[in-house]
């Protein structure tokens, strides 16, 4: 969908989410097609609440709710003129324009909530910052929408984000012995521990990890005659 096709709806739904909520949210750059703003932290449970039961805005539905580590954010190994969107590589884009930016304080976590609107067919992004590095908090949302449940509870089990509020802050993906949060940027990629089974004990251990670090290899772009679109799946001529 064209920037032109949306820039009216869009616009529209900017101008009542900035009249109701203002002062307490920041609205920050998104692809043509989104809307995102940033939530200052102390009034993040009021902002949510207003967005859900206004009218004219009646977002019901979290469709997901996502933390987000910072750490070394815009700071890459190496620039490129291009780079994928797929596969894995710390290449970026030379037009810092196209990255979207880091929070205002300049916090290292952050949480975002997908919004739906079902009465109005509306999307909304809200983020919002986690002061303190060390023990990052931010209020529960569950006492407004009922799914913010189980991915707050994702989000502290890979990221170590503390929900005040929530009824059953725990693990849900990783082992209950569990040391770190994986998705977080400085946690090891071959990890601290691996387990295996114990044939004397006749059960799983854990042992420190005997993987070799290892650093990732780029992808690289480059041009190959193999690829070209105008040499395969030729018909095979018959004899």
């Amino acid at each position: 969908m064209s920037q032109t096709a949306t820039a009216g709806p869009l616009e529209a739904l900017a101008q009542k989410v900035e009249a109701r909520l203002t002062g307490r949210v920041t609205r920050v750059r998104a692809l043509p097609d989104e809307l995102a703003y940033e939530v200052q932290p102390e009034a993040l449970l009021e902002v949510c609440t207003t967005v859900r039961d206004d009218a004219e805005l009646r977002f019901e539905m979290l469709m997901d709710l996502a933390a987000v580590d910072y750490l070394d954010y815009r700071q890459d190994e190496w620039l490129t003129q291009e780079s994928t969107r797929v596969g894995f590589s710390r290449g970026r884009l030379e037009v810092e324009e196209a990255i979207p930016p880091a929070p205002a304080s300049g916090a290292r976590f952050a949480v975002a909530y997908h919004l739906l609107s079902i009465t109005h067919n509306r999307r909304l992004r809200l983020r919002v910052r986690c002061p303190d590095e060390q023990d990052p908090m931010v209020d529960s949302v569950v006492g407004v929408w009922a799914s913010a449940n189980w991915f707050e509870r994702e989000a502290f089990d890979l990221f170590g984000i503390l929900f005040r509020g929530h009824p059953d802050l725990r693990r849900i993906l990783t082992d209950y012995g569990f040391v770190g949060h994986p998705f977080r940027k400085d946690f090891p990629l071959i990890g601290n521990v691996e387990v295996r089974y114990d044939p004397e004990r006749r059960r799983v251990v854990y042992q420190p990890v005997s993987i070799e670090p290892r650093v990732l290899v780029p992808k690289v772009i480059r041009d190959d005659n193999r690829y070209n679109p105008a040499l395969r799946d030729k018909p095979v001529p018959r004899a």
